[in-house]
């Protein structure tokens, strides 16, 4: 089977200890994570895990399907780039004595379509955000000038590109097994 990236959308509770959990489904199965990002989703209470992975088809079936069994993940599920939006942020900390002595470098940042957020004496900081090969592209067109000081850039996040968002209609299932659970009771 032929390996592409694959991008895993994990639904959870906010627990401790979780994300220790679902990186050991990849360190049992020997498959490298490429980027991980945490945050809260758009509902209440649950958080987004989104995971980038080169393997191939039938292991990231496996992979999610063992990530699902975790008792505080609510759901998980993995896609190609074709099925989502996505998009990465970089930080670039140059030097603004060469950022001044090099109009070059200024035009190559509006060329990407980044953006000069911070500057001071000593450094000005660069803020691009985008697609993966974007960033890379200028990443390596301002380290020809030898302006960078550092770099550093976020994972993946991503969205689906469908109406619906799985996650809330297994929620509204739950509450509404759980209200009609409660109803019996009373």
């Amino acid at each position: 089977m032929e390996n592409r990236l694959y991008t895993i959308l994990v639904y959870t509770e906010n627990t401790a200890g979780l994300l220790s959990q679902v990186s050991a489904v990849f360190t049992r199965r020997q498959i490298n994570i490429e980027s991980i990002s945490a945050s809260y989703s758009s509902i209440k209470g649950v958080h987004k895990y989104t995971i980038t992975t080169y393997t191939d088809e039938k292991s990231v079936v496996k992979v999610v399907k063992q990530i699902e069994k975790k008792v505080d993940v609510l759901q998980a599920h993995y896609f190609t780039d074709d099925e989502i939006f996505y998009h990465e942020i970089a930080l670039f900390k140059i030097s603004t004595p060469e950022l001044e002595d090099n109009p070059n470098i200024s035009k190559v940042i509006r060329s990407h379509g980044g953006s000069i957020v911070e500057v001071n004496s000593v450094y000005s900081v660069v803020k691009k955000g985008g697609l993966s090969e974007e960033i890379t592209s200028l990443y390596n067109e301002l380290q020809e000038t030898g302006c960078i000081f550092q770099f550093v850039r976020s994972g993946r996040i991503a969205i689906t590109k469908s109406n619906v968002e799985r996650v809330n209609e297994f929620i509204l299932e739950r509450e509404q097994k759980h209200r009609k659970h409660s109803g019996c009771k009373e």
